[in-house]
């Protein structure tokens, strides 16, 4: 075999994404050029690395049998570069974090700039997204959840924080309408949530703790049905971190609806061998449980 480390770069990235346009944009290379270093591996390799599908490139079975092998050189080549680059320095790179839109619009903008500002040559990316990341496709370097994955081995978990979130709505809504003083009372109100069949985590899943059925404004987005609550457009479950984002919030019910999840990080199993991604973590999930804390204490 002479296959060199960028060939096989190419390839996890084809693996990953499944598609030479998609690999082109991460690697910053024109398709047609990924195309040719992915046969020119074959060739290499005297053996067909991908199937075209409908849905993009599939790993044939020598593909899949690579990929163990290239996943491990990319670990050591990351390993090797961080040992040259020393432990004590500032971080350096690109690390890319998935998070939900919530923690990714209310918490994770003043904890990143926080660690950015203490670490200048570091590269920090939020993908915000109401999905459930892929770290096998290494869609991000690591992820913050609303509950621990169910399957995996080989990843790992740290509980971040705990955070509490009520019904609110907006003092202009509150003024316009009867009064709320028990759950009953609900059932003459426009409800906020999210769209039923796109909840991607059963911990998302609010309203189930209120007994209301129907929801008169949905969103896959936790931001947009805080600009509802905010609008006056009815009543929704905020959470408490966002309360102090918006002036004229007010929570309701708080006595009989009071809701608390907690956030979790995932990486990659094998990344725990990073320094430079294990001080980022450190750094982050201090930074976020200082966050959430803070926020909440102003509710």
């Amino acid at each position: 075999m002479d296959a060199h480390w960028d060939d096989l770069k190419i390839f996890l990235a084809v693996a990953r994404s499944e598609s030479l346009s998609r690999a082109g944009r991460i690697l910053k290379v024109d398709p047609a050029t990924v195309g040719r270093r992915v046969a020119r591996l074959e060739d290499d390799l005297n053996a067909p690395l991908f199937a075209k599908s409908p849905t993009g490139y599939a790993l044939t079975d020598a593909g899949q049998r690579l990929m163990g092998h290239a996943e491990r050189m990319e670990q050591a080549m990351i390993e090797a570069s961080e040992e040259m680059a020393g432990k004590t320095g500032g971080l350096t790179g690109q690390i890319r974090i998935g998070a939900p839109d919530g923690s990714a619009n209310f918490l994770l903008p003043k904890v990143c700039a926080e660690i950015g500002n203490a670490n200048p040559d570091l590269e920090i990316q939020i993908v915000a997204l109401p999905r459930v990341f892929n770290l096998t496709r290494r869609e991000a370097d690591m992820v913050v959840a609303v509950s621990p994955p169910t399957a995996g081995r080989r990843l790992t978990v740290q509980r971040i924080a705990d955070y509490k979130l009520h019904l609110a709505a907006s003092e202009a809504y509150l003024e316009k309408h009867p009064p709320i003083e028990t759950l009953e009372d609900l059932k003459g109100h426009r409800i906020i949530g999210y769209i039923q069949d796109m909840i991607f985590d059963k911990e998302l899943d609010y309203l189930s703790a209120t007994g209301l059925e129907r929801v008169h404004l949905a969103s896959n987005s936790v931001s947009v049905q805080i600009n509802w609550v905010r609008q006056g457009c009815g009543l929704g479950v905020v959470h408490d971190f966002a309360m102090p984002w918006f002036d004229g919030l007010k929570k309701i019910l708080t006595d009989q609806v009071s809701l608390t999840r907690s956030f979790y990080l995932v990486r990659h199993a094998d990344d725990r061998r990073l320094e430079r991604q294990n001080r980022f973590s450190a750094a982050l999930v201090d930074g976020m449980r200082k966050e959430v804390a803070r926020l909440e204490a102003q509710t």
